[in-house]
């Protein structure tokens, strides 16, 4: 029998080696950024977006791939039988789970369509290991319930600097904005149930900072961590500073250090980061 395909979408957090090494196919997003429409990954890299991001008139508008970009990779991926999974962002970040669902109904493969309940590096880690298991002969079910662990295990916690562009995308009443952002408050984020809720409220940078060390202080004494990253939207002194800190901290394990997806980075916005990591099991 033919070994399973793992599918995902742009706003995963994957190296290209981890790409070429596992055999992922990564269905594409788009972007508008003043009404010129831009393929993540194709004709508009993730450093050029976020160039383009902070000078625009307006908000980025960022859509889920299109129904016939995921059929088309369906059927290919299964034309010689192969059972084909499709691990997508958070539904509550991106309709891009639902898009790749109708996908599934139309395709001539055998498909199934999962919402990994998480974003970036987050996802990444589930594809990472949905991939390693599918060049292993691995069956979807037996991937399917090894990816329920990894969700398990896999932590996070996104810093926010500025609620601009959260409330450009209408998330937040522009009075609520402007007086976090004349309190000079940051938010730090994480997931919760396959959403995104606020953890905490932090007034000024010095106290972002002392969150942030005090929590990879909390981790280095953690000896069963297999993996950690940073993704971020713009680097900072402070992000190249945290980044310094977790690569010293843990040496011996993979470290990926990169910018974030563009449906991320709108709706976080300038400064923002997020680090990833995941537990032995």
């Amino acid at each position: 029998m033919a070994n399973v395909k793992i599918v995902t979408d742009s706003s995963a957090q994957l190296s290209e080696e981890e790409i070429n090494n596992l055999g992922i196919t990564v269905v594409p997003l788009s972007v508008m950024i003043d009404e010129t429409v831009y393929v993540d990954g194709e004709t508009i890299t993730r450093e050029d977006f976020v160039k383009k991001m902070l000078t625009a008139d307006n908000l980025p508008k960022t859509s889920q791939p299109p129904v016939g970009k995921f059929v088309d990779a369906f059927n290919r991926l299964g034309e010689d039988g192969s059972p084909v999974l499709c691990i997508c962002m958070m539904e509550g970040l991106s309709g891009t789970v639902n898009a790749a669902k109708q996908a599934g109904t139309l395709s001539s493969s055998n498909v199934t369509v999962i919402d990994s309940g998480n974003i970036d590096r987050g996802l990444a880690f589930q594809v990472i290991k949905a991939g390693q298991m599918a060049l292993e002969g691995n069956s979807i079910d037996e991937i399917l319930s090894e990816l329920e662990k990894v969700k398990v295990h896999t932590k996070m916690f996104m810093g926010v600097m500025t609620l601009d562009n959260i409330v450009k995308g209408g998330r937040l009443h522009p009075f609520v904005g402007a007086v976090t952002n004349l309190l000079n408050i940051k938010i730090i984020l994480s997931v919760y149930n396959g959403d995104l809720k606020i953890k905490s409220k932090l007034r000024g940078m010095k106290s972002m900072k002392k969150y942030c060390f005090n929590a990879l202080d909390k981790l280095k004494q953690d000896e069963s961590l297999s993996s950690v990253a940073i993704s971020y939207v713009n680097s900072t002194d402070f992000i190249s500073e945290l980044a310094d800190q977790v690569k010293q901290s843990f040496s011996d394990i993979p470290f990926l250090y990169r910018v974030t997806s563009p449906v991320v980075s709108t709706h976080a916005g300038e400064g923002a980061f997020a680090l990833y990591y995941l537990e032995n099991y």
